[in-house]
């Protein structure tokens, strides 16, 4: 029978269950796929620790892909086989087969692997909004790019420095930092080692950057502000130590009249025609080799408890998959 991560309540590694699953038949709209890859993103621990609440109990995981098993009824454009993936804004992905909303699927074009595809639609997608509609990066941008050798920094670094921008990236040892250099940064600095707006002002010529790409959150967010040139944009894009605590607006006019924006993926991709022509022209990028992936750990569905607590650990680079049986 079909498993899946389950939890019950809130907490650490050790609340993650393995269970036996009945998905049924796929209902109207839907499609039911056999999973082959399941994409691990640090937004499966705020859904786990209870950060960003979710009915429970519940399933874990945002993003995966497989291939066609079943179609429900009033599905038009995909048949038995078909290989898809999916990123939903919703839990359940850690599992073996799931029925997904058919307006939710992509079909992975030739050149493209199933495992490549299941961190590409949260990790790939991410990447391309940031640098591509929250910001339009264009050749001679300087950005400073925090997590610089995880899943979205170091896809985001390489597609950025093939449009000509220059990176900074922030990492947090001296390993990830020989991994953040191989990818594309021209600078890479140790978060707990340095003081951060004291470098970047140094490498900047007391310019500061155009861009901040903060996904750390609290420990970080005061000092990416002090790492901006005056009226530079800062974008929070996640939590790892914690959400931001509330902050006064004058904050941003006393250091240079400065942009902030709190963005998520699923604000970029609500509609349709968003999700394909973003997952188009990412999958477009990877064969174009502007990024080149970098699935660094494998575990069994199974081993899930694990490779949260590694993730967590920071013990993690590039991306993570979990296999089902």
């Amino acid at each position: 029978m079909p498993s899946a991560i389950r939890i019950h309540e809130t907490g650490g590694p050790e609340v993650m269950q393995l269970e036996s699953i009945d998905p049924g038949k796929p209902g109207p709209g839907q499609v039911l796929v056999k999973q082959t890859a399941i994409g691990l993103n640090f937004i499966d621990v705020y859904d786990r620790t209870g950060l960003y609440p979710m009915p429970l109990p519940g399933g874990l995981g945002r993003e995966a892909a497989g291939f066609v098993l079943a179609i429900g009824a009033r599905v038009k454009g995909f048949k038995r086989g078909d290989r898809v993936a999916y990123v939903l804004n919703n839990t359940g992905a850690y599992c073996d087969v799931r029925n997904v909303p058919a307006d939710r699927l992509v079909k992975l074009p030739k050149g493209v692997s199933n495992e490549q595809a299941a961190v590409l639609m949260l990790k790939g997608l991410t990447a391309h909004y940031l640098i591509r509609r929250t910001h339009r990066v264009t050749k001679g941008d300087t950005l400073l790019v925090y997590a610089a050798a995880g899943g979205v920094g170091l896809i985001l670094t390489q597609w950025a420095r093939s449009l000509g921008a220059r990176v900074i990236g922030v990492v947090g040892s001296e390993a990830k930092a020989v991994i953040a250099k191989k990818a594309g940064c021209q600078h890479v600095l140790l978060q707990d080692r340095v003081d951060l707006a004291a470098a970047v002002k140094k490498l900047t010529k007391g310019v500061g950057v155009d861009v901040v790409y903060d996904s750390i959150g609290k420990d970080t967010f005061l000092p990416s502000l002090d790492c901006l040139r005056p009226r530079g944009l800062m974008v929070s894009f996640g939590n790892a130590s914690g959400p931001v605590p509330p902050i006064s607006i004058l904050e941003l006019t006393k250091r240079g009249s400065l942009f902030l924006t709190r963005p998520s993926l699923f604000g970029y991709i609500a509609a349709r025609a968003d999700l394909e022509s973003a997952a188009r022209e990412t999958f477009a990028a990877l064969k174009a080799k502007r990024f080149k992936l970098q699935i660094n750990q494998r575990y069994a569905l199974a081993a899930a408890a694990q490779a949260h607590r590694d993730l967590e650990a920071r013990k993690t680079t590039g991306a993570t998959v979990l296999i089902p049986a």
